[in-house]
Order: structure tokens, then sequence, then C-alpha cells
């Protein structure tokens, strides 16, 4: 008996891709500008066949270019098919393989009748990406109880949130998402950051599990304090004002800990690698000021160097606090991120501005 089909919403399709095996059958480039977070790509057609499938819909007609279609595709049957089963096969606990396309049309719809046809159970998103991006604009957008990790440059912020993670905090990590660490020092090696647009869909799946994780209680999400853009990725304007509008803890540390914290971080970059940082700061630290700091890292002298590029960054960030009516500072001085995580937790738990049930100690 053949296997039926099953049409599933975005928002009951996204749910169960969170534990299953996901199949994006859009082109390699589709895929690459951005997909459901964990998907695979499994593309009907590769780029090229693709745009000449489209070119021959625009310019002669859909009955030429299905055929066209069904020319390219019709080789692959055999190797899809096995790829797929293998993809079910693999599973600990065989659940149907899901698949979406752009729009949940033709090509979604054409590998869901191979893949079942091949005796394997499917479910097909209905409306496709474009509908999983606009379920993810609705979590984006989501009111959420965020608590902003704030601080100067060298706070150790990242680590601080690491160690609220481990003692149990629910904590959303937007530079690790980002690839980045948000300032002109933030990828020195310069490997590839996600584009804006899958940035966005892992925000939002990032978003759905801690929403997850949160059911049974109201907790608050720790995430640190972002400008609108982490590198080349810019944060979405829905997720980003509930940023500006929730409450901050403002991490206070000594000039010498944030240095030593930067030393930790960039000590063992390359001279040019720090050099052309610097430079990309040059105009808004000044040539006097960017010449002084090459000549430190030139020298080795990578504190001093340090020294210059927080007088920058602090003058940047006292800057951007043009709202901070609602904010606590904490007391981080000589502490480690385990400790100062203690401490804003106590801070938070006695200041508790979400009104949200106290966290133990």
């Amino acid at each position: 008996m053949p296997i039926s089909e099953q049409l599933l919403s975005p928002d009951v399709f996204l749910a169960a891709a969170r534990d299953s095996v996901v199949l994006d059958v859009r082109s390699p480039g589709e895929f690459a500008q951005g997909h459901l977070p964990g998907a695979v790509s499994f593309p009907l057609f590769t780029d090229e066949e693709r745009a000449a499938v489209g070119t021959l819909y625009k310019q002669v007609g859909k009955t030429e270019a299905i055929d066209e279609g069904l020319g390219f595709v019709g080789p692959k049957l055999q190797s899809m098919a096995t790829r797929a089963r293998a993809l079910f096969q693999g599973q600990e606990s065989r659940k149907p393989l899901l698949i979406y396309c752009w729009r949940g049309g033709m090509r979604s719809g054409s590998v869901d009748w191979l893949i079942r046809t091949a005796d394997i159970p499917t479910a097909r998103c209905e409306g496709g990406y474009k509908a999983c991006r606009a379920a993810f604009n609705q979590v984006l957008s989501a009111p959420r109880p965020y608590v902003v990790l704030g601080g100067m440059t060298g706070c150790a912020k990242t680590e601080v949130l690491g160690a609220l993670r481990a003692q149990g905090e629910a904590v959303l990590d937007l530079e690790g998402l980002a690839r980045h660490y948000g300032s002109a020092f933030g990828n020195l090696d310069e490997h590839a950051q996600p584009s804006t647009e899958h940035f966005t869909n892992l925000l939002a799946s990032a978003l759905m599990a801690l929403d997850a994780q949160a059911a049974s209680s109201a907790v608050p999400i720790w995430v640190e304090n972002e400008s609108r853009q982490i590198g080349r990725v810019h944060l979405p304007e829905m997720f980003h004002k509930g940023l500006r509008e929730a409450p901050v803890l403002e991490l206070e540390r000594s000039e010498e800990d944030r240095v030593a914290h930067l030393l930790s971080m960039y000590g063992d970059a390359s001279k040019e690698s720090l050099i052309g940082a610097f430079e990309r700061i040059r105009t808004k630290l000044g040539g006097q000021h960017t010449q002084a700091a090459i000549e430190h890292v030139q020298d080795g002298d990578l504190a001093s160097a340090a020294k210059i590029a927080l007088v920058y960054y602090d003058k940047t960030y006292r800057h951007s606090l043009d709202r901070r009516d609602h904010m606590r500072t904490v007391d981080g001085s000589g502490l480690n991120p385990h400790d100062t995580a203690q401490e804003c937790r106590r801070v938070h738990n006695k200041w508790n501005p979400w009104n949200l049930p106290q966290t133990s100690n």
C-alpha cells in the first residue's frame, strides 16, 4: 500500500524539525544563502539547472520547463532514493523525512513523491521555506524577559554568559551565532560568517529552543548587549527592539582586568591581523593613536596597544548609553567568570525587573 502524503503547517513542521532529518530540496546556491538550521542540502536541481528551467518557464512556457526539468532529474532518481533511504535508516528513531522547497510547490512535491515511492515515509512543509521564514519573524518579534549583559570592551561578557549557562540559566549567544566577537578585532582569522538571512534563521531557532526550555516556568533570557550589526551580520529590527527595551546589568571591571582579558583573547594573533584591525578603525581612532598602537604591536607591547583600543571602544560604548534608566551595575573586578556570573544572578534576583520566580545562587 502506497505511503500517503503528509502536509504540515510551518509551525508544526518547524517543531518536528528539531529532532528529525530535514531535506532542503532547493538549489545549492539557495541553501548557502539561508536554510532551516540542521537541514541537509538535497537539491533537485543544480544552480545552473534551476536557472535553465526558470528561464525556459519565463520565455517559452510551463510545459517546456517541466520537460526540461524532467530531463535533468531523470538520471538522478536512483541516487536520490538511495541517499534518502540511508538518511532515513541512519536515524536512531526512524521518523518521516521532512521536506521543503521555496514555496512548498513542485520541487518539494516531486521529491516527496519520489521518496514515498521508494517506501520511505515523509512529511512536506505547506508554504515551504518562505512560510517558515514568516513563522520565524513572529518568533523574533515575540516579547520575552531578556536581561541584557552590558559592559565595556574586555569585561569578558561572553565568558560570563557561558558561566551563566553552566549554572542553568537560559542564555542566547548572539556572537556565537554570528561567528564574530562584534568589533574590528572580532574576526581576526577572517572565517566565514553566516549571511544575515541565515543568522536570522539560527537566531529564531535558538529562541524556539529557549522557549521550549522555559515552557514549564518563566525564566530570564540572558543576552549580551550588541549593536545592530555583528561583523557583516545585521540583527533583525523586531528582535533588536526587544533588547533596547530590556533591563541591563552593566559589568564593571578594572582596566587591568580588561587588558588582561584582551591579551588572553588576542595575544596569539599575528601582528599583521592586529595591525589590520587597528587600520580598520583608523578614521575613528585618529591617525596619531593608530600609529602608536601599530608601533606597540610591532614591538610586542600588546598591553599598551590594547589600552589605546580601549580608549576608542570606551567612547563608543558610552555614546551608546542613551537610555539606561532600567539598569543595575555588577562589580566583577578581580572575579573569574564563574564568580561574576554568580554575582550577576544575585544582583538580578534582588532587582527582579521582570517579577519572575527567583533563581537560587
